[in-house]
């Protein structure tokens, strides 16, 4: 069976957009060091992507901006962002293996919901790394027109000095509006 793993990244951050991953990787494909990628090293985890976009039989990245975050909402938009990754992939999968304990329906495929399935399968770790390791690329491109946020280092997630930015400079188009930005308000939260 052509099974794919999806997982996302950036679903718990104040700016930026979120990113998924869709991985088909072969049947004997073999890794010792291939894991959730918030286990490994940024070195390894573009280590590994470099050997995921080499052997895997397919693979593709999703992204939904900002915007569509603040519109549709960040779970809703996490489903879009792995439904944009599927739907760039080359071979059509029979079954998808999704990281999350959630999904919405992708077409017609069968899908399995994994907790912690980055730790259990090669596929979703897969997927993990490089929904990661794209979504850091293009948060480090974000911190070069916006230094003040750090964003090189946190990546958009709620850091005292990501917040202390916030009030001290406001906010950039790549913010989500909807969120808790300054993290007094505690109903909003973010949906997990």
């Amino acid at each position: 069976m052509i099974e794919a793993g999806c997982d996302e990244a950036g679903r718990g951050c104040l700016a930026g957009a979120v990113y998924a991953a869709a991985v088909i990787l072969p049947a004997d494909f073999k890794s010792e060091l291939l894991n959730d990628s918030k286990q490994l090293t940024e070195r390894q985890r573009y280590a590994l992507r470099e050997v995921v976009e080499r052997e895997a039989l397919a693979w593709a990245v999703g992204v939904v901006t900002p915007e569509e975050i603040d519109r549709i909402n960040i779970l809703n938009a996490s489903f879009l962002a792995m439904h944009r990754a599927i739907d760039g992939l080359k071979v059509r999968p029979q079954h998808l293996l999704i990281d999350g304990n959630r999904f919405k329906k992708y077409q017609e495929l069968p899908h399995t919901t994994v907790v912690k399935g980055d730790g259990k399968y090669l596929s979703i770790a897969a997927a993990s790394v490089l929904a990661k390791t794209y979504r850091d690329d293009y948060m480090n491109g974000l911190h070069n027109k916006y230094p003040f946020y750090d964003w090189d280092n946190n990546k958009g997630y709620p850091t005292k000095k990501h917040r202390a930015a916030i009030r001290e400079h406001g906010t950039t188009p790549y913010h989500r509006m909807t969120f808790n930005l300054l993290g007094e308000n505690p109903q909003l939260e973010i949906p997990f």
